[in-house]
């Protein structure tokens, strides 16, 4: 028998031991958000008109749950619930502004500082050695306030601070300081939130985007709307280009959301008459969700199961091993056997300025559930008065009263089926009563 030499079999002990202390590299997270896009805009949807590839694309090879929805459908509480994992009425971010001077800098840190009070995604996977990045829309002040190692966003209010500023720049004029954070990550392990002003107005395509929605029969508004979109889609397309030319995407999860719907009218319409964006409507609170991750995550289409974006904490940190904290309602959106178990979901619709930032049960206009396919809306008789958005005294779809809509039979929500159907509100009213009952707060 040949024995090894003594050097030798030192130097390939030592090189197994190191083999056995290698951890598994922790997976880069990155969030895609879009803003104010209708849940039915994308080519995997089925719009008509449409071009959306790239979020096709990840469509195609990720798990993408069509029946995805937001807690509540205004950007800011909605961002948060994302950010948090927490419904609106548990991190208490309910609307955009608060009441009084909302360029006043005090009166905005206030609500900043309610917002720190809840842990964070970001924060969370710092403490396990990750580096983030923000760019494009952020409320809460500096983005470091979020738990972020950089950002583009600095927040302050006598420099125009209050959604993004600096970061709204990112895939309208830019997408270098992504792509720079990316590449300065060195290895670490990064999270990165990518959230820009789009479609979000001022709709204002390129023109040779625009051109291919200029038809005839087809209103200027919608056609720029649309061509918005696909400049989302766009930079979509460049940020995986980017992960896959420096060899991160195949450990890399990408998880794709819009922070809540739109619908355009002809002629531009106005929000009040939408029934979208800050109403408890489909058009305003759902969106499809795509969860990505070539190692992890086996391709599928799920339009059965009822999901939100309460779940994205619950689902991402456990893939970057770590334990979701005990207050986040959400199940993991990768288990099939959860999905299929899980029969109802929640939301909330909060007036777009806060009256008490630290009481949502002052703010709160609707709640609204979903069980299989049965959706109630109900208002919040104590907050009547209030409007939903400031100098806005008529809203036509606010009809005051409670409403039950099928929406297998009518996804539309345009047949009120509430006086037909009693004993069904009865029973969604006694259950989205334990969920959260603002009268006993």
């Amino acid at each position: 028998m040949t024995r090894m030499p003594l050097k030798s079999l030192i130097a390939t002990l030592v090189c197994l031991a190191g083999f056995a202390a290698a951890a598994p590299r922790q997976p880069n997270v990155v969030f895609i958000i879009s803003d104010d896009h209708g849940w039915r805009d994308y080519g995997f949807m089925g719009h008509a008109d449409v071009r959306t590839p790239h979020i096709d694309r990840l469509a195609k090879e990720g798990l993408t749950l069509t029946r995805g929805y937001v807690p509540t459908s205004l950007c800011r509480p909605s961002l948060a619930s994302i950010m948090t994992g927490l419904y609106p009425h548990q991190h208490k971010i309910t609307g955009n502004d608060p009441k009084g001077d909302a360029k006043d800098a005090a009166n905005r840190e206030q609500m900043v500082k309610v917002f720190q009070e809840s842990k964070t995604i970001a924060g969370m996977l710092g403490a396990k050695g990750y580096v983030s990045h923000q760019s494009g829309k952020w409320w809460e002040g500096e983005c470091r306030c979020g738990g972020f190692t950089e950002c583009m966003t600095h927040g302050d209010v006598s420099r125009g601070g209050r959604h993004g500023d600096e970061g709204l720049k990112i895939g309208r004029q830019t997408m270098q300081p992504v792509f720079d954070f990316i590449d300065q990550s060195k290895g670490k392990p990064f999270f990165l939130w990518y959230a820009p002003f789009l479609p979000h107005t001022p709709h204002n395509p390129p023109e040779r985007l625009l051109a291919k929605y200029r038809r005839p029969g087809l209103d200027l508004s919608i056609s720029k709307y649309y061509a918005m979109i696909e400049w989302l889609d766009e930079t979509v397309g460049q940020l995986r280009e980017h992960l896959e030319k420096r060899g991160l995407a195949d450990d890399t999860i990408i998880a794709y959301m819009a922070d809540n719907g739109w619908v355009q009218l002809p002629g531009g319409g106005t929000l009040a008459e939408s029934r979208a964006k800050l109403s408890p409507y489909d058009a305003g609170v759902r969106t499809p969700l795509i969860l990505w991750a070539p190692k992890q995550i086996r391709p599928a289409r799920d339009d059965r199961s009822l999901a939100s974006t309460v779940d994205l904490a619950t689902t991402i940190l456990p893939m970057c091993d770590i334990k979701p904290r005990d207050e986040m309602p959400g199940i993991n959106l990768l288990d099939a056997r959860v999905r299929s178990r899980r029969d109802s979901i929640f939301g909330a619709i909060f007036v777009h300025t806060s009256e008490d930032i630290r009481r949502p049960e002052a703010n709160v206009k609707y709640r609204w559930m979903i069980r299989g396919s049965q959706k109630l809306i109900v208002p919040h008789g104590a907050n009547e008065r209030l409007l939903i958005w400031e100098n806005t005294p008529k809203v036509p779809w606010m009809l005051g009263r409670t409403e039950l809509f099928d929406l297998a039979a009518d996804p539309g929500e345009t047949r009120d089926l509430a006086g037909e159907r009693p004993e069904t509100v009865r029973s969604l009213l006694a259950v989205l009563d334990r969920w959260w009952n603002p009268a006993r707060p």
